[in-house]
């Protein structure tokens, strides 16, 4: 299973890899405001890097429940420079988070690698266009309503076969409009539009990748489906069952995870794929 971007390429036919989570944002719901400003970012993204994360995903505009729109060029005034600065020291895989094809393309142009669009391409009419002229590579995320009023009694009949449908769907479509599929990856969009028996159902049918053979990106790290489960409110504490996850996951062929403490979550996949008999020599 390969993953590309106009100039990188990422195997995933044997290797877990981590996304490590750099929020600039004021208001996200895990770590807001402790990486604003350059230095500051720059200095977390690093971290993440020595811990092992190999993409690291940089966002401006908080998608909590309930949160609300951040306008554009607020959102790439704190996220374009925090590129630009880790694509000067560093060569890795860089992301950007957002839905607006502004935010994206200023990204792109500071030497980002990914768009990851909580709207799977659907909130901007102008990100599907930049995306295909920019061959970079793509996250689709599935997300039922938008964050504002994402978890106002969401509704599924199934929704694992709902999710994968939506998978189907932008497969086609994107395809059609000239996205390369090699460029492709799909998150199931835990906690996005979804209660937690929704989220554990999407969890529990993880095991094969999505549409047309693409990687799926697991984002589950710190998440409210955790605190519903263990019954507990204090986000620090959901690091660990944020690992057990990624082990589980990675033993049902998930390769792509998005978490907020890369160090032990890149261990577990180290040490999953030695039990699974895939550790490299």
């Amino acid at each position: 299973m390969i993953w590309k971007s106009k100039h990188r390429t990422l195997d995933l036919s044997r290797r877990g890899r981590v996304m490590g989570i750099l929020n600039t944002t004021p208001d996200s719901f895990s770590d807001g405001g402790l990486h604003r400003g350059i230095e500051a970012a720059l200095e977390h993204a690093l971290h993440l890097v020595e811990q092992g994360a190999e993409i690291i995903d940089i966002g401006g505009e908080s998608t909590r429940p309930g949160s609300l729109p951040v306008p554009a060029d607020e959102e790439i005034q704190r996220t374009a420079p925090v590129v630009a600065a880790l694509r000067r020291a560093w060569d890795g895989w860089i992301s950007i988070d957002t839905s607006k094809a502004a935010v994206a393309a200023a990204a792109l142009g500071a030497g980002a690698d990914v768009v990851n669009d909580v709207s799977g391409l659907h909130g901007d009419p102008e990100m599907l266009p930049l995306c295909v002229d920019a061959g970079c590579a793509v996250v689709v995320m599935h997300m039922r309503g938008e964050p504002r009023t994402m978890q106002h009694a969401p509704h599924y009949d199934d929704v694992v076969a709902e999710v994968r449908a939506f998978f189907e769907e932008r497969l086609a479509t994107l395809e059609a409009a000239g996205i390369r599929r090699e460029v492709l990856c799909f998150d199931p969009g835990i906690g996005f539009g979804k209660k937690p028996e929704h989220n554990l159902a999407l969890l529990q049918a993880l095991g094969e990748p999505a549409p047309g053979g693409r990687p799926v990106l697991l984002g589950v790290s710190r998440k409210s489906v955790i605190g519903a489960v263990l019954g507990e409110t204090d986000l620090s504490l959901r690091d660990w069952p944020t690992v057990a996850i990624t082990a589980w996951a990675r033993d049902r062929g998930v390769m792509l995870h998005r978490v907020h403490d890369a160090g032990p979550n890149v261990q577990a996949l180290r040490m999953t794929e030695a039990v699974l008999g895939l550790r490299e020599s």
